[in-house]
């Protein structure tokens, strides 16, 4: 399996920074980006525009770089970058979220919606998303990736569990290990 093929199902914050495999960069171009929004557009509020513009982009991997950073020290138990907190705290006010009331017909809703171009509000779910995973306890059980050739970030919800997936690092770290066994015997 290509290593460019996004890992995706892990938190929000988690899935972003997965975007940065050792292989590449899946968001190096507006159209990179389209297209990882598109896989986790039923987790995000806007629908995915048509349009993404390289601002829209920068603003993302922007949040993307502040979430890495914020969580490499979060999950050792250090003190993040004030400046990484700092960064995403301005990406949720550059488009501030708003619990917008309409009249449906027969009620009133509320349905909460962000200002701005689609790359500010993105990075600002991204950032409010990352706020949530950073400010839980559970951001101490984040890990990396144990295959070698893999940078992944995984909530481990189990104690054993080792690889970001189990079928795409774990099955190349079974195969190599059986591989050696067979040539050793």
């Amino acid at each position: 399996m290509s290593d460019l093929v996004p890992l995706t199902g892990e938190p929000l914050a988690l899935d972003l920074v997965n975007t940065r495999p050792a292989a590449g960069d899946l968001l190096e171009t507006p159209d990179g980006l389209r297209n990882w929004w598109t896989l986790q557009a039923d987790r995000l509020p806007d629908e995915v525009p048509q349009e993404i513009t390289a601002a829209d982009l920068a603003a993302v991997r922007a949040v993307r770089e502040h979430i890495a950073r914020a969580l490499g020290h979060v999950r050792r138990g250090d003190r993040p970058l004030a400046a990484d907190l700092e960064a995403l705290n301005e990406a949720q006010r550059a488009a501030p979220a708003i619990n917008e009331l309409v009249w449906n017909g027969s009620a009133v809703t509320a349905a909460r919606r962000r200002e701005g171009s689609p790359g500010r509000r993105l990075a600002a779910w991204l950032a409010e998303a990352a706020a949530e995973v950073l400010a839980d306890p559970v951001a101490t059980r984040i890990r990396e990736c144990e295959a070698d050739d893999c940078v992944m970030l995984f909530l481990a919800t189990h104690p054993r569990r080792r690889w970001c997936s189990a079928a795409r690092c774990g099955n190349r770290v079974r195969v190599a290990r059986h591989y050696h066994r067979r040539k050793a015997g």
